[in-house]
């Protein structure tokens, strides 16, 4: 296997940059990074009539600690209180939450429904007051409501089985599930219950305290399998008209029964399974179109290409060691993403895919947001071993190095082996839990 380099031997701006050039990458990157009241990620961003604090956003996450039915436990509302404590003004969902059960990724996802609405509003509650008691104000904080039906991905009982909603048969994906060509496809009448479902989900949300929803496209769920449901016959699948019928119609809904509730969605713009960038420039046009202004742009799924998704060095217990070294990754995301920027630039564009950059995220993130590649910057699974990072940031003070998140991939081999998912090297309530014990065991079983 080829040696990567690790990003914390890189203790240099230079032997940074040198390392770059080795394997041909452009990343932008700033010497120094500003800490005025005027810096680049400092600077607020406009959006429907209102501010958005800096340039920092909390991205979406699966949760797999809420209870069977759908509520968060003590462990989701601490989580959401870290988003508070982040400095963050954007939270780009927060959490992925099912609109029905069927299409839960797993049995201990948030289920948004009339029974859930209160606990689920209860942690956007959490969060402000963490925020407010932290920095002195939320009027500058917009937060979102992550809504998603996990599709062929669904895994919602308590036997984690899989239980796969598919639109159409896929040669590769099949075989993940085991799945043959008698295999049922979601019917047409099945797509307009769930579209039903999600615009009642908006309407909890609403009335919960969210000010957006992010309708997710993002992936390999079912969002974003529809944008590749070429093969699929009827009014959801062939034309690109057909393939996004699903989010018009959801948009259009929410736009009619929810006045007041603004949209967002999270897409993966590349893939494995690749339509080309011609097809994701038109996917963000529409957006601006339908008046969805809102963009998280991403790559990938976790279940068949999360190099892609996350770059990392230390791969789950269900993946694969990385075919390039993941600051590859890094760079595909920031070139991608300033791509759609620059086809769409009345589009809120947020990046992903910075947390592999470690102790150099602060002087990528100013470059690319000085350079316009991205009005700002999306921090994921860095918010569960050092949420308040991007606090850090913007005050000037030196990053707690120990705290860094180093992509050892725990947070995501944890669940995959139905264990609650947060950071057990570096979070001492994680470290602490039986739960580490039994995923050393795991890991120490893996690697034998």
């Amino acid at each position: 296997m080829t040696q990567y380099k690790r990003v914390a031997q890189l203790k240099t701006l230079e032997e940074f940059r040198s390392y770059l050039r080795k394997l041909n990458v452009d990343i932008p990157i700033d010497e120094v990074v500003e800490h005025t009241s005027d810096a680049a990620l400092a600077q607020p961003i406009e959006w429907k009539g209102r501010l958005i604090g800096n340039r920092f956003c909390v991205l979406p996450m699966e949760g797999w600690d809420g209870t069977e039915d759908g509520r968060p436990t003590e462990l989701t509302r601490r989580r959401w209180r870290n988003f508070g404590l982040s400095g963050a003004k954007l939270i780009f969902g927060g959490e992925a939450v099912a609109v029905r059960h069927e299409g839960r990724a797993n049995p201990r996802q948030l289920l948004m429904n009339d029974e859930n609405a209160s606990s689920i509003g209860s942690l956007c509650a959490e969060l402000r007051n963490a925020h407010q008691q932290s920095f002195g104000s939320t009027k500058d904080l917009v937060i979102g409501l992550q809504l998603t039906h996990s599709g062929r991905f669904s895994s919602p009982e308590p036997d984690w089985k899989p239980r796969p909603r598919i639109l159409y048969h896929h040669a590769t994906l099949d075989r993940k599930h085991n799945l043959g060509p008698e295999y049922p496809l979601i019917t047409d009448t099945e797509i307009r219950e769930w579209i039903d479902d999600y615009v009642h989900a908006a309407s909890l949300a609403r009335d919960a305290g969210f000010d957006f929803v992010d309708i997710k496209h993002c992936h390999g769920y079912l969002g974003h399998e529809f944008l590749t449901a070429v093969d699929r016959p009827g009014p959801y699948g062939g034309s690109f008209e057909n393939r996004t019928r699903f989010l018009r119609e959801i948009a259009a809904g929410i736009r009619a029964e929810v006045p007041g509730l603004e949209l967002g969605v999270r897409f993966s713009a590349f893939d494995i399974f690749d339509a080309g960038p011609e097809e994701s420039r038109a996917f963000v046009q529409l957006l601006h179109k339908l008046d969805i202004r809102l963009l998280c742009v991403t790559g990938g799924s976790p279940y068949y290409s999360p190099h892609l998704i996350r770059p990392a060095m230390f791969p789950p217990s269900d993946g694969y060691q990385p075919p390039e070294d993941p600051l590859v990754g890094v760079a595909r995301h920031i070139a991608v993403t300033a791509d759609l920027k620059r086809h769409q630039p009345e589009m809120i564009v947020i990046g992903s895919g910075y947390s592999y950059l470690q102790e150099w995220i602060p002087n990528v993130s100013q470059a690319v947001v000085r350079s316009g590649m991205a009005d700002s910057i999306g921090l994921g699974r860095m918010m569960l071993s050092y949420p308040e990072m991007m606090a850090d940031i913007l005050a000037g003070r030196p990053l707690a190095r120990k705290r860094i998140c180093r992509t050892f991939s725990d947070c995501t081999t944890a669940p995959r082996n139905h264990l609650v998912s947060g950071c057990y090297p570096l979070d001492d309530l994680y470290q602490a839990m039986p739960e580490a014990v039994q995923l050393k065991q795991i890991k120490l079983s893996l690697r034998g």
